[in-house]
């Protein structure tokens, strides 16, 4: 139901199945947490990863330190749906206003509607009993930008606030559309928002403070979301001890603990045999973080047991294009090229939507001379379609586009990424790569940390107590 009612409330088709759905894992603990990303801070109760081996949340039930984890679920999920659904240049202040405004969303499966809306009232105590961001700063800046503890304290607050504001009328949601549109084209962002709300800064503040005196006004929406099949699915006892940590195995882990990962994850999955999740574990581990010839005979049992395991067959295929790398001679090299490529044709036929393929596929293709071709560009283009958070899927798709003329979809393509605000290293290579193209210099090389996965969890505020001041009030739901 969350995902229709974004659907529904931006346009599109709300039948509309998603190319790949998002897997995600509800836990009841920080120490569950901690065993898919041990270096979550102190206060996260729920983490979205984005990586070049599975895209997935992981959350934490309950409240947590001023979020819930269904909040920070929900937050995440908005970032994964706007990328997926309508891409594009936008400022940092709306993306993240745009994914606080769906975190509070209230569901009620029972009566299948849905409410928008509400506050969150730890973010609600700083709008309410504390100095403000700057707006011009709140309007350019992104928040891993910001130094002032005071300012990053009320990021979040603000954003949602100024979202909340534009959502509360028809008018204001053509202000925000004609504001939007205004930045995408170049626009210095206050002198956009500006002209679109037709106020200054300071009067824009002002009607912001008003606003917070007001009863909020909430949508209900219902009668929108058609009937979802669901299916619960019991799992093997191996999922017990590998369900979790085979997801850290997707994110990575820093070099001084990789063997112990490794060493970890192939001390448990001997526990249990021939399970499927056993061997897929003790093969990823065996492959990237320690004995390859172990991961090697994991996967190849795996194989016997279920021959289109889509996972096994793209493990192995990227060894064999690692292996390809190391060859000592070129014979050796197409030969291993070769297994990749039966590997992958595998893979492909009985997992076309998987976007894991068609990026190995791709990176087969790089070696090739008469690379890139229209297929190479349509291969590039469906792993974008199934996977548009991927930094990973971004680089090579642009870089492809470049060599074969097409510098404004490249552009297009990269744009997302430099205006996403915790891209980090790769948003700021986007940036790079989109002004060489657009002043005809050379591009700037691909880096380590460009290609990290760019692990995303919604600013913590500060806890306060919120009874000391009163959060605003919510006006009932509207039909």
């Amino acid at each position: 139901m969350f995902d229709r009612v974004m659907q529904f409330r931006s346009g599109v088709a709300i039948t509309t199945e998603p190319q790949r759905k998002l897997p995600i894992y509800l836990v009841r603990s920080r120490s569950a947490l901690l065993r898919v990303h041990p270096q979550s801070g102190e206060n996260v109760v729920g983490t979205y990863f984005p990586t070049e081996e599975d895209v997935f949340a992981v959350a934490i039930r309950g409240d947590g330190n001023g979020l819930s984890g269904d909040e920070v679920l929900m937050h995440e999920y908005a970032h994964h749906f706007m990328l997926g659904n309508f891409p594009g240049s936008y400022p940092a202040w709306f993306v993240e206003g745009f994914a606080e405004y769906y975190a509070t969303a209230e569901i009620d499966v029972r009566d299948r509607e849905v409410i928008l809306g509400g506050f969150n009232r730890n973010r609600a105590y700083w709008i309410m009993a504390e100095s403000w961001i700057p707006l011009d700063v709140l309007l350019t800046k992104r928040p891993g930008e910001i130094r002032a503890s005071s300012q990053r304290a009320t990021y979040y607050p603000i954003a949602w606030l100024l979202a909340h504001w534009f959502y509360s009328t028809p008018e204001r949601l053509e202000q925000l559309d004609i504001y939007l549109k205004a930045v995408a084209s170049g626009q210095d962002s206050v002198t956009a928002m500006q002209q679109a709300t037709g106020m200054t800064l300071e009067q824009l503040r002002a009607s912001l403070r008003r606003y917070t005196r007001e009863r909020l006004g909430r949508t209900k929406i219902s009668g929108q979301f058609p009937t979802a099949e669901v299916y619960v699915e019991r799992l093997s006892p191996a999922a017990d001890d590998l369900l979790l940590i085979n997801q850290r195995l997707k994110i990575g882990a820093p070099n001084g603990d990789r063997q112990a990962l490794g060493q970890e994850v192939a001390r448990l999955a001997a526990r249990y045999g021939d399970d499927p999740l056993a061997l897929l574990a003790a093969g990823h581990a065996g492959l990237h973080f320690g004995d390859r010839p172990a991961g090697e005979r994991a996967l190849q049992r795996l194989l016997e047991i279920d021959p289109d395991h889509v996972e096994a067959l793209q493990f192995l295929a990227q060894e064999r294009l690692k292996q390809a790398r190391e060859a000592d001679d070129d014979d050796q090299a197409q030969q291993l090229r070769a297994q990749a490529r039966t590997y992958l044709a595998h893979a492909y036929q009985v997992g076309q939507n998987d976007y894991r393929t068609l990026m190995l596929l791709s990176e087969l293709r790089r070696t090739q001379p008469s690379y890139p071709n229209e297929n190479d560009i349509l291969t590039l283009g469906l792993a974008l379609d199934r996977a548009p958070q991927l930094a990973a899927v971004r680089f090579p798709y642009a870089s492809a586009l470049i060599e074969t003329g097409k510098r404004d979809e490249a552009v297009a393509v990269l744009k997302p990424l430099a205006n996403n605000p915790h891209g980090g290293g790769a948003s700021a290579l986007a940036s790079r790569m989109i002004s060489a193209i657009e002043n005809g210099q050379n591009l700037p090389t691909l880096t380590d940390d460009a290609a990290e996965p760019q692990i995303s969890e919604p600013e913590e505020t500060p806890e306060k107590p919120p009874e000391s001041t009163p959060a605003p009030a919510p006006a009932p739901a509207s039909e």
